[in-house]
């Protein structure tokens, strides 16, 4: 199909110092191009929309979160004295 398009200077540039490094048309080399595009476009909107559904996690009854903060605390100490060790 032959149309004319405008091209903006910048990625007439572009085009031409592509043509040269890769040895290809002009045509040739627009044509893979929009290709490309279309087809990582097509890619993009085909992809499965990821749904992340929260959910509370609580603790137990009976857990006394006072102690898993000293807990906490204590393991903390103990890899600094580990890390000083070595």
């Amino acid at each position: 199909m032959r149309t004319t398009l405008t091209i903006d200077d910048d990625l007439a540039a572009i085009l031409e110092r592509e043509t040269r490094r890769k040895g290809m048309s002009f045509k040739e080399l627009v044509n893979s191009a929009l290709r490309r595009g279309l087809v990582a476009e097509q890619l993009v909107s085909a992809r499965k929309r990821v749904v992340t559904r929260p959910h509370r996690f609580g603790f137990k009854p009976g857990i006394d979160l006072d102690k898993l903060n000293q807990l906490a605390d204590e393991l903390e100490v103990e890899a600094s004295r580990n890390r000083r060790s070595r």
